[in-house]
């Protein structure tokens, strides 16, 4: 070879390789905060240890000392979720021009770019609209598109330029694509704010859309903010979860989940198709999903080279930092003043709020056995349904339908941890209390269905329970973890049995299962049997009646009621109108002992001091963590 073109190759190669560089960046998601701004329960009104943004705060910052690169992401539920999110929505409406005390916060905290979740559409589209434009960051959603002209309804992703420093102390541009999604069962959930408005697309379509376009337009890598959970079993078109798929659509560098409130990187997904708990990925996707109400902060550490030529993540970490050890129940870190000092006019305003008295009752009510026996926490809920339903069918053709009323127990322990049960204690009740009996801003609606219908709406709540074998153990489990317990409709006005030695008629998804036998017995409505083709007038929420849940025969269509008001609002004028009440359960439903075998559940251990009032449940143990063992008293 010529000796000058030898030289040449040589310096070329040195230049290439003085031009490549290697960068840290550190990505730091929260997800779920759920107007959980401070660490304060409003419905117990007391500062918590166990969840808030204000100590998210202090594992943020701590986190951005320790990386020379750092971004901030929020993937939505944030503005729905306790009384300090329903006054600034409802009771002392945001001004004009006024900065939402979420973004108060998050503006300080200097947040990069944010996603809009589920839970944003409660309180209907122009006041999300009003409550973003005080963000002084861009906000993403790439599923959700007008009604009509199928234009995006908001920005479906940003390519943000930052300058990142690398290893050596070089400064180098980065164009960073972030894309949001969010479930596009918001069309069900919240109906009566978006249909006609917008329309949801699926959420890996919307992927496969956006992905190439965004590379095209520069970016270099490619943050997915999706508001949706992970699945163990490949989800259909339109899913909820659809994390696993989301992973596998090419372009993908980073993935930031939520909507489940779960934890990922956890033991939970040991086993998971194509998960790597060490690295904390799905399918080779840098993947986190940091819990709810700012109980855990996301971290991601990427190593990204640009030796090929273009930026290319090469090495990888996530994981999920706690702001509380559950197993000493212990405080990890303190709450940063800041959000407290920002807030404090918002804060003061709520706790005035919440502290305002409607009624008295005569004995404590609490939801630690409501998901085994009938309870008065749920049951105070339904007689407050029927009553402002009963009122507002009065002279048009439903009034002479037998009217029923279905409810659930929203605070029971499952994913929000054992410190999540409604505990009002006897004496005043206040509006925090009525918040804590009801936590969703759902909406009051009625369905007019069938008995036959009916049963299997309750065939599908039956389904929070594992089938007993006669012939099995002696102590059995009897919750199914999976279920939801705000699926776990209840049924005021008929009577009925629940033999959990048959299989569930449904999934807790609501897919029919192959069963042909019925869990639901002895059904009855005046003390007769409920005839198939029998008429009835059911009082529910929008969520519900809008197919929310996956409840067999349930979906707008048979929405003959459709209220403005608040199921809360309907509770709040029902005990101030009765003003001193006993809450008692009338055993309308039970679970039939199955011979030969204990039916054990656990709950929180402060249900132990409830027990002589609740003869159906007896303590087997304490468990040393928050919670007991427990087992029906048959």
């Amino acid at each position: 070879m010529n000796p000058t073109r030898a030289l040449l190759l040589v310096l070329l190669s040195l230049a290439g390789s003085a031009q490549a560089a290697e960068l840290k960046l550190r990505i730091l998601q929260t997800s779920d905060v759920h107007m959980n701004l401070l660490n304060y329960d409003y419905y117990q009104d007391k500062s918590t240890d166990e969840y808030g943004l204000a100590k998210t705060v202090s594992l943020i910052k701590a986190a951005r000392a320790e990386a020379r690169n750092s971004l901030l992401f929020d993937n939505g539920d944030l503005l729905q979720g306790n009384p300090l999110g329903d006054v600034v929505a409802r009771v002392r409406p945001l001004a004009k021009d006024a900065v939402h005390p979420a973004y108060k916060v998050l503006n300080l905290l200097k947040v990069d770019a944010a996603n809009i979740g589920n839970h944003e559409f409660n309180y209907g589209l122009p006041f999300l609209r009003q409550a973003i434009a005080g963000a002084q960051f861009p906000y993403v959603s790439a599923n959700v598109v007008e009604a009509g002209s199928g234009k995006p309804a908001f920005t479906p992703y940003v390519i943000l330029q930052r300058t990142l420093v690398d290893e050596a102390g070089q400064s180098h541009a980065l164009k960073i694509g972030v894309i949001g999604f969010v479930p596009p069962q918001i069309m069900q959930w919240d109906r009566q704010h978006l249909e006609g408005r917008v329309q949801a697309l699926d959420i890996i379509e919307a992927a496969r859309r956006y992905l190439p376009e965004m590379r095209a337009a520069g970016a270099e890598l490619v943050v997915a903010i999706a508001h949706s959970g992970f699945e163990k079993t490949e989800q259909p078109e339109f899913a909820e979860n659809v994390a696993a798929q989301l992973a596998r659509v090419p372009g993908v560098d980073t993935l930031l989940l939520g909507h489940a409130h779960a934890e990922f990187p956890s033991p939970t997904f040991a086993g998971y198709p194509g998960v790597d708990l060490v690295r904390g990925s799905i399918h080779g996707v840098p993947s986190v999903m940091p819990g709810r109400w700012g109980d855990h902060l996301g971290v991601i550490d990427l190593k990204l080279d640009n030796s090929s030529g273009a930026w290319k993540v090469v090495d990888s970490r996530a994981e999920i930092r706690a702001i509380y050890q559950r197993s000493s129940r212990r405080a990890l870190v303190e709450a940063d003043p800041l959000v407290a000092q920002t807030i404090a006019v918002e804060h003061q305003q709520t706790l005035d709020y919440v502290r305002s008295q409607v009624a008295i009752t005569e004995a404590p009510i609490h939801s630690y056995f409501a998901q085994v026996a009938d309870d008065p926490s749920v049951q105070v809920v339904a007689q407050a349904q029927l009553a402002y339903v009963a009122r507002a069918v009065r002279g048009t053709a439903y009034e002479k339908l037998p009217l029923l009323s279905a409810a659930a127990p929203f605070k029971a322990g499952g994913r929000q941890g054992w410190s999540n049960y409604t505990d009002i204690p006897a004496g005043p009740v206040a509006i925090k209390h009525v918040a804590d009996l009801y936590v969703y801003p759902n909406t009051i609606k009625a369905v007019k269905i069938t008995g036959a219908e009916l049963r299997e709406w309750l065939e599908m709540s039956a389904g929070q329970f594992r089938q007993i074998d006669p012939k099995g153990p002696a102590e059995q489990a009897l919750i199914e973890p999976g279920f939801r317990s705000y699926n776990f409709d209840t049924v005021e006005g008929v009577s009925y049995e629940i033999d959990v030695s048959q299989p569930a008629r449904y999934d807790v998804e609501g897919k029919r299962s192959p069963a042909q036998g019925h869990r639901i017995v002895n059904l009855r409505y005046q003390g007769q049997p409920v005839e198939a083709a029998a008429e009835f007038l059911v009082v529910t929420n929008n969520y519900r009646a809008n197919g929310g849940g996956g409840f067999p025969g349930l979906s707008a269509e048979r929405i003959v009621i459709d209220a403005p008001d608040e199921n809360r609002e309907a509770l709040a004028q029902y005990l101030s109108t009765v003003k001193r009440f006993n809450p008692t359960a009338d055993g309308n439903w039970r679970i039939l002992p199955v011979p030969g075998v204990r039916l054990r559940f656990s709950s929180s251990a402060s249900g132990i001091q409830h027990l002589p009032r609740t003869p159906a449940v007896r303590l087997v143990r304490d468990q040393g963590d928050g919670s007991a063992l427990y087992e029906l008293a048959h």
